[in-house]
């Protein structure tokens, strides 16, 4: 399958530097990367539609950080599938650990926006993953294991292979620290049973991402392992080098 590398700026850049740095982007990667490896970048809500414009012609993907359910009502300050559809979005990413913990997103919303998503033609990039408590009790797989059933229960196995899922331990976001390839690749691997276990075969067309404090001097060692199919990048994502430099070195190993 095709790895993805997708940016997310979280609540950084306003709409000139949003701009800016998918400029520099487009200038920064060679051709040969759009051949085997996806790229996309998450800019906040106010900034899709510039960026879009930007993008729409190039080989570089479009993904929002979040959306609601519903198609629309009086929902203040939501976002709906269809108008993140009508900016260009190919991508959206649900149930990040920054939305479960600061502002209270359940499994069951995570779920009911994975549904709505593939119902509404956008890939879900469902993020899973621990904290530092929780890996050091042993509960790790437990905890991810919860989280995957649950984001996709009762998900049709006819939209499975447009799920995306990313494994980003709480413990690495943002810290500086990552998990060690053979930590992800065990959590990656345990993952792709589970969807093996809902999907069937179509599991193996399912891209596992890792995400954590990624970096240009650990993206090899992090591709080279067998269940892990790209990456969600955060800091890093937000320097036109920084974020060149991941992917080009991502496409070394692969």
């Amino acid at each position: 399958m095709k790895p993805l590398i997708c940016g997310n700026w979280k609540m950084h850049k306003d709409v000139y530097e949003a701009t800016s740095l998918v400029k520099g982007l487009l200038v920064e990667l060679p051709s040969e990367v759009y051949r085997r490896i996806e790229v996309a970048v998450a800019p906040s809500y106010v900034c899709l539609y510039p960026v879009h414009l930007i993008v729409e012609d190039t080989p570089i993907f479009l993904a929002a950080q979040n959306v609601y359910y519903e198609k629309e009502g009086a929902y203040t300050g939501e976002v709906s599938i269809g108008m993140l559809k009508s900016v260009g979005c190919s991508y959206c990413i649900v149930g990040h650990s920054e939305r479960r913990k600061l502002f209270g997103e359940t499994d069951t919303a995570v779920n009911l926006k994975i549904k709505a998503l593939l119902d509404g033609g956008i890939a879900p990039i469902l993020c899973v993953g621990e904290t530092l408590e929780e890996r050091e009790a042993g509960k790790t797989l437990d905890v991810v294991g919860h989280q995957v059933f649950e984001a996709l229960k009762g998900v049709k196995i006819s939209s499975a292979k447009d799920i995306v899922v990313a494994y980003e331990p709480v413990w690495a976001i943002g810290t500086g620290r990552v998990a060690h390839p053979e930590q992800a690749q065990e959590v990656h691997a345990f993952i792709r049973n589970i969807l093996k276990d809902l999907f069937g075969d179509l599991a193996n067309d399912i891209k596992i991402l890792y995400g954590g404090s990624v970096k240009p001097d650990n993206i090899k060692g992090l591709m080279r392992e067998r269940d892990i199919n790209g990456a969600l990048v955060g800091g890093a994502s937000l320097k036109v080098r920084d974020f060149s430099e991941i992917v080009i070195n991502a496409l070394e190993v692969i």
